[in-house]
């Protein structure tokens, strides 16, 4: 009896590690980076990649949204994610110091409401920031890509005046522009 307890019990432990592992070797949302440089500029962001898998990404509570409006949102997956500015910019209008931040939303129909903020290191970013500690708090404009994206998406464009930072998952964009100081 004693030995088929032990059995029963080995064997939950190697399924519950085998869980783990895959989980941990092939993430659902795997980490990413991006790094940009113009104008001065060096930008690199580390975020986790959601794909869409045929959910409602963006709507009201109602609707079933996987991100319902007006809720803290890490932009990503996973841990939270950060953004390293190389010099002082300045993002969507408001004046950043060069360094690393937690960059985190709460999407809105029409805009994102997107802060950076100083708590770093910050693994499970579901926890909502230390909002004493936001450095900037910008509103963004929400705009329709040209296709569907299905692996939220940050990315940048050099526009010559400065740069577009572009936050882009399913039929959502958000611009946050974004020039040296």
């Amino acid at each position: 009896m004693l030995k088929k307890i032990g059995i029963f019990l080995g064997v939950l432990l190697i399924a519950v590690i085998a869980f783990f592992g895959y989980g941990m070797l092939f993430p659902a949302s795997p980490p990413t980076s991006t790094s940009f440089s113009a104008q001065g500029v060096d930008i690199t962001v580390n975020y986790s990649q959601p794909s869409k898998k045929g959910r409602v990404i963006f709507g009201d509570e109602a609707s079933g949204a996987l991100q319902p409006y007006g809720v803290y949102w890490r932009l990503g997956a996973n841990a939270a994610t950060e953004i390293t500015f190389s010099t002082a910019v300045s993002f969507a209008g408001q004046a950043v110091p060069a360094g690393t931040y937690r960059m985190y939303a709460v999407p809105g129909a029409d805009a994102f409401e997107v802060s950076l903020n100083s708590e770093l290191g910050v693994y499970l970013g579901v926890q909502e920031p230390d909002y004493s500690k936001d450095v900037v708090k910008v509103s963004a404009p929400v705009s329709t890509p040209s296709a569907e994206v299905e692996k939220f998406t940050i990315s940048f464009e050099d526009t010559g005046a400065g740069i577009n930072m572009f936050l882009t998952w399913d039929m959502t964009q958000v611009t946050i522009p974004i020039s040296a100081q």
